[in-house]
């Protein structure tokens, strides 16, 4: 690939052109050159993105906790990506990192679904905070499976027939995607039980009762 060309390029220019004489320079262009470009610009827009988000959270939960749940399962997402990328040998490159931002707003949207459930079955139901934990899940974990499966297959035609342009993106989807789907639905509960101390004699109460 045009990055594994240039990580073996760019030493070589160096030592290279050590020796030239003053006013003589290097410099790369092409992909290299476009992709660098293209990866700083949203580098720089990153931070706002991320302000507006959890804004947006806080906004609608209108609780700090439950918007650092949600934001704290983003990270789930790359404990797959890089399995992912070494089982199917490819690269880290500029698609893989839109792949990867992708990726964080479908876990962004497991947890959030997960979390509004959490608060609705206290609501509505009059449960307990453990009890609702517990039936949120219950509840939640069908449609989250089944965003994930429908997310998955419609990324494998990009894996199989996308070239080496969408074959990355759709590689850190599927993996990243399938990782954070299972443990999200661990995570996003324990954090909950953890930031608001739900007793655990709580959540095994209900546990026995169903």
């Amino acid at each position: 690939t045009a990055s594994e060309v240039t990580a073996q390029l760019i030493p070589w220019l160096e030592d290279l052109s050590a020796a030239w004489p003053v006013g003589y320079r290097w410099e790369l262009g092409g992909e290299y050159e476009s992709s660098g470009k293209a990866q700083a610009s949203i580098r720089a827009e990153l931070p706002v993105t991320a302000f507006i988000i959890a804004f947006l959270l806080v906004t609608q939960f209108n609780s700090l906790r439950r918007t650092a749940i949600i934001l704290l399962t983003i990270p789930l997402g790359l404990i797959g990506v890089m399995p992912g990328l070494l089982a199917t040998g490819a690269t880290l490159g500029f698609m893989t990192f839109l792949g990867i931002i992708s990726l964080s707003g479908i876990i962004i949207n497991n947890a959030l679904v997960l979390i509004d459930r959490i608060g609705l079955e206290q609501k509505e139901n009059g449960l307990t905070p453990g009890e609702a934990v517990l039936a949120a899940g219950a509840r939640r974990l069908r449609p989250i499976l089944l965003t994930t499966a429908t997310t998955v297959l419609g990324m494998v035609p990009l894996w199989i027939g996308g070239g080496a342009l969408f074959q990355s993106m759709a590689i850190a989807i599927i993996f990243g995607l399938l990782f954070a789907t299972v443990l999200t639905l661990g995570f996003v509960p324990l954090l909950y039980a953890l930031f608001f101390r739900i007793d655990s004699s709580e959540t095994s109460g209900a546990i026995r009762s169903t």
